[in-house]
C-alpha cells in the first residue's frame, strides 16, 4: 500500500547491482549507498547494472584509484565500459553521488483527488513527508562553485567556476589543474579536454593536491558538473 503512493520511491533513488561475471550473471551484489569495499561480497566484478542515480566507481578499496562515472543503464561487460573510458579492469568501491533534479508537485503530490485523500491516516502522512525530506538531502539543490588553481597548494593562477568548462586553457589560459577548493556542488574533473580520458568525482571539501586520492601526478583539463543531466 506504502509504495502506492510513493511508486518513484520503490526501486531506490541510488541503486546499482554488481555481477561477478559478464552479462549479469554469477553471484550478485545490490548496493545502494557507498560501499568502501567489495571483496566481502564479490571476488571481482565484470558486468554492472545501475537501476537508478548516478555512482562513481573506483579501481581500489576506499575511493581510491582510477575512478569512472556510472549513470543509469546496463554496463554488461569489462570491454565496453572500457570502451566508454573505464581505464580499469575490476571495480573494488563505489560512491553515489548527490545530482540536480526538480521535484515537482507530479513527483509527490499531496492533493485530495490523486495521491494522497483526505482520509490518509496521519502515520502515514508523516512518513511519506519525512522520507521525502531524507531524499532531498540526498540531492544538490544549490549552485556550483569550484575554485581552481593551477599548482599544488592552491599556487599559480586560480579561476572560480559555476559552470561546466570543456578546455581550461582555452577559456582560462590554464595549463593544468593541480588542487581546487569545491565550495558548493558535486564536480567531475577529466584528464582531457572536452570530457575524455581518466576522471576524479570531486565533492564539497579543499583537495590540496589529488595525491592522496591515488591520482598522482594526474591533470586535468575540463570540469562539468554533476547534475541528472550528465
Amino acid at each position: 500500500m506504502f509504495w502506492n503512493y510513493m511508486p518513484w520511491l520503490k526501486n531506490g533513488l541510488f541503486q546499482i547491482t554488481f555481477y561477478e561475471e559478464k552479462n549479469f550473471q554469477g553471484r550478485s551484489y545490490e548496493c545502494m549507498s557507498d560501499c568502501t569495499d567489495m571483496s566481502s561480497y564479490l571476488s571481482r566484478c565484470q558486468s554492472c547494472r545501475v537501476e537508478s542515480g548516478c555512482f562513481m566507481v573506483y579501481e581500489r578499496n576506499n575511493y581510491m584509484g582510477q575512478q569512472f562515472f556510472m549513470r543509469r543503464g546496463e554496463y554488461n561487460d569489462m570491454q565496453h565500459m572500457m570502451s566508454m573510458g573505464m581505464m580499469f579492469d575490476n571495480i573494488r568501491s563505489c560512491r553515489m553521488i548527490p545530482y540536480v533534479r526538480e521535484l515537482t508537485n507530479s513527483t509527490v503530490n499531496l492533493t485530495h483527488n490523486s495521491t494522497i485523500n483526505c482520509y490518509m491516516d496521519f502515520v502515514m502522512v508523516m512518513s511519506l513527508l519525512t522520507l521525502f525530506f531524507c531524499i532531498s538531502e540526498l540531492q544538490h539543490r544549490g549552485q556550483f562553485r569550484m575554485k581552481i588553481y593551477e599548482r599544488e597548494n592552491y599556487g599559480g593562477q586560480s579561476y572560480e567556476m559555476m559552470d561546466d568548462c570543456d578546455n581550461i586553457q582555452d577559456h582560462y589560459r590554464m595549463s593544468d589543474c593541480q588542487s581546487c577548493n569545491v565550495m558548493d556542488g558535486h564536480w567531475l574533473m577529466y584528464e582531457q579536454a572536452h570530457y575524455k580520458g581518466r576522471m576524479m568525482y570531486m565533492r564539497p571539501g579543499e583537495y590540496r593536491n589529488y595525491r592522496d586520492m591515488g591520482m598522482s601526478g594526474k591533470r586535468f583539463m575540463s570540469m562539468r558538473r554533476v547534475t541528472d543531466m550528465c
